[in-house]
């Protein structure tokens, strides 16, 4: 598709507001989408962590005479 400008191509012929506004959510959801994981990672990172110290509490009360 060819257009006469830059303020031809922002308008996309009349349906400027669904193009560029379905741009805009999928960009916001993909945003939202990584903040999400990054958050579940930690979030599994530092329970892994409590469980690892958990376990090794109970060997070394269990070895201890």
């Amino acid at each position: 598709m060819n257009w006469e400008s830059w303020s031809a191509f922002m308008d996309m012929g009349g349906a400027a507001f669904y193009v560029w506004g379905s741009y805009g959510v999928t960009a916001l959801l993909v945003i939202v989408e990584l903040v999400m994981l990054r958050a579940r990672r930690v979030s599994s990172t530092r329970r892994l962590y409590r469980l690892q110290r958990a376990a090794a509490g109970r060997k070394l009360s269990e070895a201890q005479p």
